[in-house]
């Protein structure tokens, strides 16, 4: 029986119908169709629009392959472009170019800080300026602030921080708060990490804290210049547990303020290893624990007297030169400075003084009586 195939075109796509090919059969066909509008097969070619169909009935397999396609003529010209150039001018350097570039102008780097007398053995691992120039850019604002290279030694790590987004923000932040420029390099000297701080992250809330405080505006920068470490302590740590604490023994809320003021070191200070021995400390003398903080109201500064350092010591002075045991707790409370001084050094330089006095006193009055002698020969003389 023979069943006759037709081949059709109705749309750009081929429908290809074999009916009487027995099914071991393998056929290649070749459609080529006529080009539209009477355009040259030639040119037809030069832009990729013949185009090959193999069928295979056996497979049941429909390929199609375009020939001279303008895509891959273009493909195949941006690829020979690449592989014909040996180099170009938007080559990336390798990770091995780039370590080695970034030992090359750390070292630069190091040299220029040894020669100017810093020491940078404590930057390995910092993150520093890729060039000299900026480094020296630092060092002489460094200079500017007041700093010396025995200041710069003493923290190098100050050489991390960027001149226009470390130094210069914080530095204006702490002028705008009324911070004295001719107490700047105190200030850097005693806690030169500020510079690494964030002005809106590490320091606005702190000064925040101070004001919750009852520490009065124009205040703040009085205490900032004696106690510039404060702005590095965490809001929840050593500062909120010292202000409870004082509360807890007695010291009055509203006073809270003016002691901060006037001593505001006791934000540095743990109250397990500090404050909590110094109360139990005189407690033990038998001051009360009210009476303990009213002095410290009063006078807070002595909660910066060492316990084991100048205080116990003083008591032991004060019972040596027979002061009843009974009588120290008076006496403490009537006059707290005496514990916050070297008394043993005082009461020996007074000891001699008046040892002294009383070797030179049989003296002048045995001076004293001859000249009354020789005045009295005198006028019965005259007489």
């Amino acid at each position: 029986m023979k069943i006759g195939s037709c081949g059709g075109i109705t749309r750009p796509s081929f429908l290809l119908v074999h009916a009487d090919l027995p099914i071991f059969a393998y056929h290649k066909l070749q459609l080529k169709p006529v080009p539209p509008l009477g355009i040259p097969i030639d040119y037809m070619k030069g832009i990729g629009l013949i185009t090959k169909f193999r069928c295979s009935v056996a497979e049941r397999t429909f390929t199609f392959s375009s020939e001279d396609s303008f895509a891959s003529k273009i493909n195949n010209v941006r690829l020979g472009q690449k592989k014909g150039r040996s180099s170009s001018l938007y080559t990336h350097p390798s990770l091995l170019d780039m370590k080695n570039m970034k030992v090359a102008n750390r070292a630069r780097v190091y040299e220029l800080l040894r020669s100017i007398g810093i020491v940078p053995d404590e930057l390995d691992g910092l993150e520093l300026p890729v060039t000299v120039d900026v480094m020296r850019e630092r060092v002489d604002f460094l200079h500017q602030l007041g700093l010396t290279i025995e200041d710069i030694n003493n923290y190098p790590l100050v050489l991390g921080c960027s001149v226009k987004k470390n130094m210069i923000p914080v530095l204006d932040y702490l002028g705008k708060l009324g911070v004295r420029k001719s107490s700047f390099t105190d200030f850097l000297r005693r806690y030169p990490q500020v510079l690494h701080a964030s002005v809106v992250v590490d320091l606005a809330p702190v000064v925040k804290y101070l004001q919750g405080m009852d520490i009065k505006p124009n205040d703040i920068p009085r205490v900032l210049e004696r106690y510039p470490e404060v702005l590095g302590f965490k809001l929840e740590g050593t500062m909120s547990t010292s202000v409870a604490y004082l509360v807890g023994i007695g010291v009055a809320r509203r006073e809270i303020g003016g002691v901060l003021t006037r001593y505001p070191e006791i934000l540095g200070m743990r109250v397990g290893r500090v404050i909590k021995p110094f109360v139990e400390y005189l407690e033990s003398l038998g001051i009360p624990r009210l009476a303990v903080a009213r002095l410290i109201e009063k006078r807070p500064h002595i909660l910066g007297f060492g316990l084991e350092e100048l205080i116990k010591p003083n008591v032991e002075a004060l019972l040596e030169i027979n002061v009843r045991k009974t009588s120290v707790p008076s006496v403490v409370a009537q006059y707290p400075e005496i514990i916050g001084i070297d008394l043993k050094a005082k009461l020996l330089s007074q000891q001699s003084l008046l040892h002294s006095v009383i070797d030179w006193v049989p003296r002048i009055l045995l001076e004293l009586w001859r000249r009354c002698r020789k005045l009295s020969a005198l006028v019965e003389f005259l007489y």
